[in-house]
């Protein structure tokens, strides 16, 4: 795959393409060894896929030290000077392949789901009753709605909340319907 790919490495992000080179802070394995770091984005031949399948193969090439950086503090008439400074410690590391085989988890089959035997969750309950599904609506759709509901509604709908999200402003809504039904 031709193209560039944004790789992440160490907290910083690198934009890539294939055969180069980079400097990167010093990563935990050794010299000669592969390594594939998170890929971000892939891009290059025309929309960038930003939910990439693909991986970024890179050869640790080397460990360096990076150019020294000297610093030095100096204030005027009071004959404080104080020098330090350090070298980076880098790996340098060439990048050999971008696209090359999807990720693992996409190639494996899901499994088959679990036959129910519980007791379905009260949200389900009350859906399955009522027909409604409190927990998608927000707290503004349960206070209008709730005007239109039987009693037996509001109080599958309030049970449901209670042992689903328990929100409070939905809750409170659900109730003060239920006491205008009574």
């Amino acid at each position: 795959m031709s193209g560039y790919a944004i790789i992440s490495l160490g907290g910083k992000q690198y934009r890539v393409r294939e055969g180069e080179y980079l400097l990167v802070d010093r990563l935990k394995v050794d010299e000669g060894k592969t390594l594939e770091p998170r890929v971000l984005l892939l891009g290059g031949n025309g929309a960038p896929d930003l939910t990439p399948t693909a991986t970024v193969t890179a050869r640790v090439l080397g460990h360096e030290l990076g150019e020294k950086i000297r610093i030095g503090k100096y204030k005027k008439r009071t004959g404080y000077k104080r020098h330090n400074g350090h070298r980076s410690r880098l790996t340098r590391i060439e990048i050999e392949s971008i696209g090359g085989k999807a990720k693992a988890a996409a190639a494996k089959p899901k499994a088959e789901p679990k036959a129910e035997t519980a007791e379905p969750k009260p949200a389900a309950k009350a859906e399955a009753v009522t027909g409604i599904d409190v927990e998608s609506m927000t707290i503004a759709d349960i206070t209008t709605a709730a005007a239109d509901w039987s009693k037996a509604e509001v109080e599958a709908a309030l049970a449901a909340e209670k042992s689903g999200k328990a929100r409070k402003g939905a809750i409170a809504a659900l109730e003060s319907a239920l006491e205008e039904k009574s």
